[in-house]
């Protein structure tokens, strides 16, 4: 079997809540199937699911109920009227980008002598920094209004208020327990505030502020809120949904020239943007510009109108995202390199250091490792002075910030959360904090927790996955954190393709079947899995979201894999008569029949192949772990010796190469002809040096060499011959014998059973046979 790398969890399903999505279903005219979803996710009234299907009727909220909105305002106004210096500071992701380009608009539409800084991440870092205020109060700063930070900058904005220069704080981010003095600190969670939604997004705090500067409703600016909501990945519910529904209605008609200009370059069709758009066209591209250098061209991009210069910043911005994307490639393979040693297969968590790693994307290299092992990892970049930089990613079963915060005084940063940890300390540092990791993944339990969890909305049937099917699931839309995308799971009957694609045949292309429809499917990093789907089509279940595919002009709908799994023993053929060292690379246990052969492969194996003779009487089989992959790579010379393996073994998931140098089969048995041939140039020749001279003889006697060893070595048994120090003779008048009864002579006729029934059948008899051999000892 190919076990699922996630948990997989059902939503219940009852005969109350099949009898409710009916009932709500003829109430909304929409499909049972919708129904359901709405139901799964809370929404049990025709009320409620009105509001939830048309998020774009609805009213979005007052902002004046967010705490010190009145007060940010009324000090924003007076600075315009004094014409005093307004500064926006914000942050270098994309929502704090959206976020500054919001708010620096709306105060140049009202007349406010205003500019905007965002922070260098490697140069100011996150937040507000003292260096940076200083410089701008300097050249004339007389208000700071923050964006998308700012609530835990409490130093910095304890000493500028000191000064005399207010600070208007508006952000999202998690409160502490002292908050900065600052003039007026606009939040929607804030404890003394009456705000009835609190998971806007930092630029969904900033259109708050905008529309109660403007006394009405922005409209224009929806679009960069949208992409600020979706890209900061907050709850996509209630009021954040009619914000990014409406928002997504600007951004397909978008006036920005920037905006217009990075859509095309990211390859987007504008009538068709969604929130997936967003996502993972137009968020990455301006999150690279944070991550490799100034981010302070994104607010350009954004609030340029200027055909021309938007057009050049696009072209800019596209192409430092493919770096972003080289080098996260680059650095990921040698990380995964590191994920896969020795030592690294033993630990729960992972800590991966190297040298000129770019620190702006080990997040999302830290992520792709967590994704490819289930391990919490945290990858850093080594400086010449031998300071470590980095940033961790987790899983939900590991608080990763809890495991270091006990060792933080020996650090040199530290901050973070449950999912995500950025830190810096020293070389000599580094052992307290592999062993604070690995301690608190037994403390936390992880090893029982680990393995992620899916939730499944429920079975779909492959004729039933239609674009009509994925027309109405889109009516939930937009998807995103707390409303996420269905998931379903597909059981077809066939698999008719199945292909590894891809510049590295890292990913997966599927055709599912269940006799009567075809479903394309594809399977992002599970392109090893090809092979055991072609072992056993028939046991393949798809866990994966139904979308649609447009190919020159004709779409189709397809399933996007999220996990899929493979129930029963997998039989993979992989024989071959060419082994290589690659073929000894992945972790699993390796059956020899033949200890030479072993011998002659020792240094092909990997760090985590076990290399196992099945003749050694000090080896159990059994003891080999269930889940663990078996590789027979030689062919035995009995069906009876690989009978013994496969009953033997705790089977899961088996490989055959079953390589044989000299094909017996192929050989086949001499014939009665052949073997009297040989009689007599025994007795004919005498004092015949078999170890020099043994092709000559072949030649002579029109003989394979290989037969002819086979031969002499029948005639030895049956004492038609005798051999001494290499030299053969002929026996005359020997006794009477049966060739058929010499040991070798057995063994041939088995080995030819062998050959014939391991490796000349088809692919699909020989799963059967393996497969029947295997279940002997259920």
């Amino acid at each position: 079997m190919l076990a699922a790398k996630k948990k997989w969890l059902y939503r219940p399903t009852t005969e109350t809540l099949t009898s409710d999505a009916e009932t709500l279903a003829a109430d909304l005219s929409v499909p049972v199937l919708v129904a359901k979803l709405l139901i799964e996710r809370g929404i049990t009234t025709t009320a409620q699911a009105e509001a939830f299907l048309h998020a774009d009727q609805q009213p979005l909220n007052d902002p004046m109920q967010m705490h010190d909105m009145a007060k940010a305002v009324e000090r924003i106004q007076a600075a315009i009227m004094a014409g005093d210096q307004i500064t926006v500071y914000g942050d270098y992701d994309a929502d704090g980008l959206t976020s500054t380009s919001i708010m620096f608009e709306t105060l140049s539409q009202i007349g406010a002598q205003v500019n905007y800084y965002i922070p260098d991440r490697f140069k100011d870092g996150y937040g507000p920094n003292q260096a940076a205020f200083d410089k701008l109060i300097a050249a004339g700063t007389k208000l700071f209004v923050t964006v998308d930070n700012g609530v835990a900058g409490n130093a910095v904005i304890d000493a500028v208020q000191a000064q005399g220069i207010d600070v208007v704080v508006t952000d999202h981010h998690e409160m502490p327990a002292v908050l900065p003095k600052a003039y007026a600190i606009v939040h929607p969670r804030h404890p003394d505030g009456q705000y009835p939604f609190g998971d806007l997004s930092g630029a969904g705090v900033a259109f708050k502020v905008a529309t109660a500067l403007l006394e009405e409703v922005p409209e224009d600016l929806l679009d960069l809120a949208a992409i600020g909501t979706v890209a900061d990945l907050v709850s996509l519910t209630a009021e954040n949904r009619t914000i990014v529904t409406l928002g997504l209605k600007v951004l397909r008609q978008t006036a920005r020239p920037g905006l217009a200009a990075l859509i095309k370059a990211a390859g987007l069709e504008p009538e068709k943007l969604d929130e997936t758009s967003i996502g993972f066209g137009i968020a990455p591209r301006l999150n690279a510009l944070g991550r490799l250098q100034s981010a302070q061209s994104g607010v350009e991009l954004l609030t340029t109108f200027d055909d021309e210069r938007a057009n050049e910043l696009a072209t800019q911005i596209n192409k430092l995202n493919e770096k972003r994307q080289g080098l996260v490639r680059d650095i990921a393979t040698a990380a995964q390199k590191q994920a896969e040693s020795a030592g690294n297969q033993q630990r729960q968590t992972l800590v991966i250091t190297g040298h000129d790693w770019h620190e702006g994307v080990l997040g999302i290299v830290a992520s792709r490792i967590v994704e490819s092992t289930g391990k919490p990892t945290i990858v850093m970049n080594e400086a010449a002075d031998g300071r470590l930089k980095g940033s961790g990613r987790s899983i939900e079963a590991y608080n990763l910030f809890a495991a270091i915060d006990p060792v933080r005084d020996d650090l040199v940063a530290f901050g973070g959360h449950h999912m995500a940890v950025g830190l810096t300390l020293m070389a000599d540092q580094l052992p307290i904090l592999k062993a604070a990791l690995e301690t608190a993944a037994t403390s936390q339990d992880l090893a029982a927790n680990a393995q992620p969890t899916v939730m499944i909305d429920g079975d779909l049937a492959i004729q039933e996955a239609s674009l009509a099917t994925l027309a109405a699931i889109r009516q939930l839309a937009p998807f995103g954190t707390d409303n996420p995308a269905p998931l379903f799971e597909l059981k077809p009957t066939s698999v008719p393709q199945v292909r590894a694609i891809g510049s590295d045949q890292q990913h997966l292309k599927l055709q599912l079947s269940d006799g009567q429809a075809n479903l394309d499917a594809i399977a992002f990093s599970m392109g090893s899995a090809a092979a055991a789907i072609q072992a056993s089509p028939a046991d393949l279940a798809v866990v994966g979201e139904l979308s649609s595919n447009t190919w020159q002009g004709n779409t189709k709908p397809q399933i996007m894999v999220t996990d899929l799994a493979i129930t029963g023993t997998q039989v993979i053929d992989a024989r071959t008569q060419h082994l290589t060292a690659q073929q000894f690379k992945s972790a699993g246990s390796y059956l020899f029949f033949h200890q030479k052969l072993m011998k002659r492969l020792a240094d092909f194996m990997g760090p985590q192949a076990q290399a196992i003779l099945v003749t050694d009487p000090a080896v159990s089989l059994s003891e080999i772990p269930a889940d663990q992959p078996v590789f027979i790579v030689d062919c035995p010379d009995t069906l009876a010796d690989m009978t013994q393996v496969l009953t033997a073994l705790p089977l899961n998931q088996l490989t055959l190469y079953l390589y044989q140098r000299e094909s017996v089969y192929l050989t086949g048995m001499p014939s009665r002809e052949q073997f009297a041939k040989l009689y007599k140039f025994t007795l004919a020749q005498h004092d015949v040096d078999i170890h020099h001279q043994l092709s000559l003889v072949a030649n002579h006697l029109h003989l394979d060499r290989n037969l002819l060893i086979f031969m002499i070595q029948v005639f030895f048994e049956v004492g038609f011959v005798k051999i001494n120090d290499g030299v053969m003779n002929g026996v005359s008048n020997p006794p009477k014998a049966d060739l058929h009864h010499a040991p070798s002579y057995q063994l041939r006729e088995q080995q030819l059973v062998a050959e014939e029934t391991l490796l000349y059948s088809k692919s699909a008899a020989l799963q059967i046979w393996v497969k029947d051999q295997a279940a002997v000892k259920n």
